[in-house]
């Protein structure tokens, strides 16, 4: 069976050259790519574990680090080789290879020694090497065995790494560009996080018992999250309609008495109103488009939303609230309301924030003339996996500045602005988007106002 390294490995890390092709076989630890001295070490048999084998490391030479890549700081070595074979394994499964095959029968055995001479660290690092592969359960099978306490522990860990790399395109999983510390960026946004996760887990193991878990799952809830900084906001995914209330449309009962006009409305009144107001006009509603973020950091006040839905009838009120990682499977924007309807039940947002910058682009979109657009936020802005970014911070500060957004804290100041008040705060007090406006020096005067 003939073996191409060559094929794949063309990369800006690695060196040019032939490979040396070494026979080993599908049995754990005998089968191996250096890519420093360009060796790759794989079974040449025809049967599917050899095949899945060659396959696991030839994507090895696909996209891990050329050469010794440099080790974060806070990360175990160890920690990073295994989530590198993890990430490994994730890309050969969405290539439809069988990892089921990546078992040579000792991984049980192997589970059961390190849980009985309590290395925790080993159980979780190599756990994570054989997490989504044939080797899975009768690893965990063996740990169980020994120390029937660490197989939830171990459980929860699966779930939060998989909750990591759920939302991640296999494209962003093997991108072999490299970043400005010269690592290649997938290793960098999806291997360096999640060793980084099961650093802070090395060295104590979880206590038994329902309260030790319990302890151990708000550490890892209290971990990172995310896959490291994309510097882009995910694609804005609005929520179909749903569970809407009718409601009037603005102006159907907004008459009111003038000494103007051309419809005979009141003609009582020119015997009773000393001005004669008799004729009708319509009553001008206040309206505009208001931008809601729903994350983590920010609350929806159902009572507030109420009073700007019947004191600014004719506005339209979006929500958003971005998944960290999600690939676009999650709606992560909502109408809360319409000129003629709104929502019964707000949803509830998605942790993140993810899409300021499409959410504030979707507003502009919806104003009417010269209707004020306002974004109630914390001034607060982050990328896909919502890391904070300052680049899509000032993105968004250059919004707000060139299309005159403005800013509010709540949804009763927004109801003000919308009204013709001025908002209670001003706008460079509002996070890393009033810092950028702050710092900004192409404000004029006129603009400097209308943001203030």
């Amino acid at each position: 069976m003939s073996v191409f390294p060559e094929l794949v490995s063309c990369r800006d890390d690695i060196a040019r050259g032939s490979w040396r092709i070494e026979t080993g076989s599908a049995r754990r630890g005998d089968a191996s790519c250096d890519l420093g001295e360009r060796i790759l070490r794989v079974p040449r048999g025809s049967d599917p574990s050899a095949r899945v084998v060659r396959a696991h490391e030839l994507v090895h030479a696909r996209v891990s680090p050329g050469g010794v890549a440099r080790v974060p700081a806070g990360v175990s070595v160890r920690a990073l080789e295994c989530a590198e074979e993890y990430r490994v394994n994730t890309i050969l499964t969405r290539l439809g290879f069988a990892v089921a095959e990546l078992s040579d029968g000792s991984e049980r055995r192997g589970g059961e020694r390190l849980a009985r001479e309590g290395d925790w660290d080993e159980v979780l690092c190599f756990w994570l090497a054989v997490l989504g592969t044939g080797a899975e359960r009768p690893f965990l099978a063996g740990v169980r065995s020994q120390v029937p306490a660490w197989a939830p522990a171990l459980r929860a860990v699966r779930s939060r790494v998989g909750t990591m790399i759920r939302g991640v395109s296999i494209e962003r999983l093997g991108v072999t560009s490299l970043n400005a510390d010269g690592l290649p960026v997938g290793y960098a946004e999806v291997t360096v996080p999640i060793a980084r996760l099961v650093s802070g887990l090395l060295s104590r193991p979880p206590a038994e018992g329902p309260v030790g878990l319990q302890r151990f799952k708000e550490q890892l809830r209290r971990a990172p999250r995310g896959l490291g900084p994309t510097g882009r906001f995910a694609p804005l995914r609005v929520s179909p309609s749903r569970s809407q209330r009718r409601r009037a449309a603005p102006g159907a009962s907004g008459w009111r008495p003038s000494a103007e006009g051309v419809s005979l409305r009141y003609p009582n009144r020119l015997l009773l109103d000393d001005q004669r107001r008799a004729l009708g006009r319509r009553a001008r509603h206040a309206s505009g488009v208001v931008v809601v973020d729903q994350s983590g950091s920010m609350e929806l006040d159902v009572a507030a939303l109420e009073r700007l839905v019947s004191r600014a009838p004719g506005s339209w009120v979006l929500g958003y609230s971005h998944r960290p990682g999600d690939d676009g499977s999650t709606p992560n924007a909502w109408v809360l309301a319409s000129p003629r309807q709104r929502v019964a039940v707000p949803p509830r947002g998605n942790v993140g924030n993810g899409v300021d910058g499409p959410a504030l682009e979707w507003a502009l979109a919806h104003r009417r003339g010269a209707e004020p657009v306002v974004w109630v936020t914390d001034g607060q802005v982050t990328d896909s996996n919502d890391c904070a970014s300052t680049e899509l911070a000032m993105a968004c500060a250059r919004l707000v500045r060139t299309r005159r957004i403005r800013l509010a804290r709540d949804l009763d100041d927004a109801t003000r602005i919308l009204r013709g008040w001025p908002p209670r705060r001003a706008a460079e007090t509002f996070g890393r988007v009033g810092r950028a406006l702050q710092t900004s020096k192409s404000f004029g005067p006129g603009e400097k106002r209308a943001l203030a």
